[in-house]
């Protein structure tokens, strides 16, 4: 079993997701920063609250007191700790001169601009690359770490940029061109999680699982 043949049996199983839920490209990095850490139920519930206050921006998030965005996104959870990441990521998005000017920036500029805010960790960096920038990178999260450890195709403890490379190279050698890759990480990222969610669990449900016959977990 390869990475590409787990992709094709997630998609067989459970066809297109169309990811992310986000109506913007902006409320997709919001969402990126508010998701960690909690379910998305959740965060939808934060975004609804800005949206209602009018004040899902990067500007009015970036200019009104802290207290106030953590009241604003309490559905969250970590509010007081999530509002400083989340005016951080503000306040340099606006110092870069918004997402038009950030789009003219090679991958490898946007991703260590991005990893320079206070609070922006890989995955969440990769989930806006991916999800509000168009770049192709595949991102790694707890649930990819689980399920491939489950299947065998990685020991599950590998750092962050090391796995992230793995499945970026492994997928790149079949998968040439960059928007079919990115049209790829996309769509994998969301089976992923779906599959983690409702099948391959912590404690999995395995006679549910299209991929049984191939895990040597199942058995």
């Amino acid at each position: 079993m390869t990475f590409l043949s787990v992709y094709r049996v997630l998609l067989k199983h459970n066809g297109p997701q169309h990811w992310w839920p986000g109506e913007t490209p902006f409320e997709v990095m919001v969402g990126a920063v508010l998701t960690q850490n909690t379910a998305w139920s959740n965060v939808e519930k934060a975004i609804a609250n800005l949206k209602q206050a009018k004040s899902l921006s990067a500007k009015k998030i970036a200019e009104m007191s802290a207290e106030q965005l953590a009241h604003q996104i309490t559905p969250a959870g970590y509010f007081n700790v999530k509002a400083k990441r989340l005016q951080n990521f503000c306040r340099w998005f606006l110092q870069q001169g918004g997402k038009a000017k950030l789009d003219r920036w090679d991958d490898a500029a946007l991703r260590h601009g991005l990893l320079s805010v206070n609070g922006v960790g890989p995955e969440t960096a990769d989930d806006m690359m991916l999800y509000a920038f168009d770049r192709a990178v595949f991102v790694i999260d707890a649930y990819t770490r689980r399920i491939f450890a489950r299947l065998g195709l990685v020991a599950g403890d590998e750092g962050y940029e090391h796995l992230r490379h793995l499945f970026e190279t492994e997928l790149g050698r079949t998968i040439k061109r960059r928007d079919e890759q990115l049209a790829l990480f996309n769509e994998y990222h969301a089976l992923i999680v779906l599959h983690a969610k409702d099948v391959c669990r912590k404690k999995p449900r395995c006679d549910e699982c299209c991929l049984r016959r191939q895990c040597p977990a199942a058995e």
